[in-house]
């Protein structure tokens, strides 16, 4: 990755999970280590997986998740493994877990966030408190993003979070977080990172509204159910409103056509699930009753992609690592549009490593079709 090494990728499309955690090992492992991050397939044999990263990272503190996709050195890949691992020169990671997350409770969940931050401050060197984020892994199935992400931050204060929602390859049954040498469902991960290289959060996205309001008449907001829009059935306005009739809805279109909300003056995308046969909608995110929707359009997902990281890179200097969380939507309109290959260079230019996800985290905000991630610098111009 970076010129320093002080990050190091790895990705193996290996099908046999041994052989994917022996590849991924030989190009991550350092002789000093904080944290092992990695992203996998839910097709693989998870607990043969499990028991190959305890056995060659003993010792190593190893966070990852299943996912909808993997980003690595190799661009987007399928049935495949990813990840980073971060040099203990130069980070200070502290990892801690949520069970039960049917049971999540909002004050519990801010004491959590807290204790772990005030246990990183306790081994961050001088100057080190100050420059500290989070990532948040968490079930993509749980329907409990919106308050664990709300609290953690919350318990969090000032030091910046993203995240992503782990993913089962769209099949949509169970999906999976990895800490403490095992796989976990109904749970989420937290990791605070410290460290003395520069960095910054990302999100981006490429949507633009339209000027119509559809306004949440009838919703089950604990399931992310939307019945009713503007007091039609949700799914006839929907199709409506993109041209098309609803017999012919298709992931593609809930992926070139979102609808998005309007927080604090700053549109953040509310993607769609999957139509049901009742005639109404299931999204990714929780959606309230009387919330005013717009459908957008995307313009420049490629453009826009690259213009961040040329940004982040006058900002940072050359890349020691980028952690990206990249919605599945993204990945399906990518492929639509067959920017894979491009997009994937842009990552490999950049020293992107990550995941697609079923759902993003940016603060305190659970999103959709979006891209957020962390981009750490070396502090020094690329070279050549």
């Amino acid at each position: 990755m970076g010129a320093a090494g002080l990050i190091r990728a790895g990705h193996s499309v290996a099908k046999s999970a041994a052989e994917a955690v022996a590849e991924f090992h030989n190009q991550v492992i350092q002789p000093e280590t904080a944290l092992v991050l990695f992203f996998c397939s839910s097709n693989y044999d998870l607990d043969p997986l499990a028991k190959e990263m305890n056995r060659r990272f003993a010792g190593v503190t190893v966070v990852g998740c299943t996912t909808a996709g993997e980003i690595g050195p190799a661009g987007y890949q399928e049935h495949s493994l990813s990840g980073m691992s971060f040099s203990a020169s130069a980070f200070v990671a502290e990892v801690g877990h949520i069970d039960n997350l049917h049971a999540f409770e909002i004050a519990a969940g801010r004491d959590f966030a807290e204790r772990l931050l005030e246990r990183l401050e306790t081994r961050t060197y001088e100057g080190y408190s100050r420059n500290s984020f989070g990532l948040l892994l968490i079930d993509g199935l749980s329907l409990r993003e919106e308050p664990v992400t709300h609290a953690l931050q919350d318990g969090l204060g000032a030091v910046p979070m993203i995240g992503g929602s782990a993913g089962d390859d769209l099949k949509f049954e169970r999906t999976w977080v990895f800490h403490d040498g095992a796989f976990a469902t109904d749970a989420a991960v937290l990791v605070l990172m410290s460290t003395r290289l520069p960095f910054h959060i990302i999100r981006t996205q490429h949507f633009v509204a339209d000027s119509e309001r559809l306004v949440v008449t009838e919703v089950d907001a604990a399931k992310r159910i939307v019945h009713e829009i503007n007091g039609l059935p949700a799914v006839d306005e929907y199709a409506r409103l993109i041209g098309v009739t609803p017999e012919q809805l298709t992931p593609s279109h809930f992926a070139t056509w979102p609808v998005v909300v309007m927080i604090d003056g700053t549109d953040f995308v509310r993607s769609i699930q999957h139509s049901n046969p009742d005639g109404s909608l299931t999204f990714y995110c929780a959606i309230d009753e009387g919330v005013v929707l717009r459908v957008a359009h995307g313009e420049g997902l490629l453009e826009k992609l690259e213009a961040t990281f040329i940004t982040l890179e006058d900002e940072l200097g050359e890349l020691e690592g980028t952690l990206v969380c990249d919605c599945i939507l993204r990945n399906l309109e990518i492929a639509r549009k067959d920017q894979k290959a491009a997009v994937g260079d842009v990552f490999r230019r950049y020293n992107a490593v990550g995941f697609s996800t079923y759902g993003e985290q940016y603060g305190g905000v659970h999103i959709n079709q979006t891209l957020t991630g962390i981009a750490i610098g070396s502090g020094k111009p690329r070279h050549g």
